[in-house]
């Protein structure tokens, strides 16, 4: 897996100061896309361990309320094998921390009965995710007055919630 960028002081992707995460890779091409160069898998550079540890070392401060992970795609499952590890050891290292994921991928549709189905590590990375942003970015809803989404949409699903109740409840 590669990826595109770390912002160590986020405060647009998720609620409080926040650090995150830029995958490469998309298939969904999305038109009005703000990151179309994280379409490519190769694009960046590769993601390995000294980035795990640089990433923690950054969500070390108390004011860090999360990580969040963008694209790209984090829900790709070349992008699922390769945050794998770090999504581990943040939920081990810093338990009250939250995990934001940004997808095109619909939760219920594509996530729970698609991906659980045909890969474990889908069922293993959404029991470390707290929040999940769902839904293709639609230029033609695109509203700049939503918080934390960019088109009208996409959802804002808490996952422990919704994984409890067996439905989507927002976040």
């Amino acid at each position: 897996m590669n990826y595109s960028e770390i912002k160590e002081y986020d405060i647009a992707n998720g609620p409080g100061v926040r650090v995150t995460l830029f995958v490469s890779g998309c298939t969904h091409r999305c038109k009005g896309c703000f990151n179309e160069m994280t379409w490519d898998f190769e694009y960046g550079r590769p993601f390995g361990e000294d980035t795990v540890e640089y990433i923690l070392k950054k969500l070390e401060p108390s004011y860090i309320a999360g990580l969040t992970l963008l694209g790209g795609e984090p829900m790709e499952y070349k992008n699922q094998i390769g945050l794998l590890p770090l999504l581990r050891r943040v939920k081990e290292e810093y338990p009250g921390k939250t995990v934001w994921c940004y997808t095109g991928y619909l939760y219920d549709k594509d996530i729970l009965e698609d991906f659980c189905m045909k890969w474990e590590e889908t069922k293993e990375i959404l029991s470390y995710l707290d929040v999940v942003v769902d839904g293709e970015f639609v230029e033609d809803l695109k509203d700049i007055s939503l918080q934390f989404r960019g088109s009208s949409n996409q959802r804002i699903i808490d996952v422990k919630k919704s994984m409890q109740a067996g439905e989507i409840v927002l976040w």
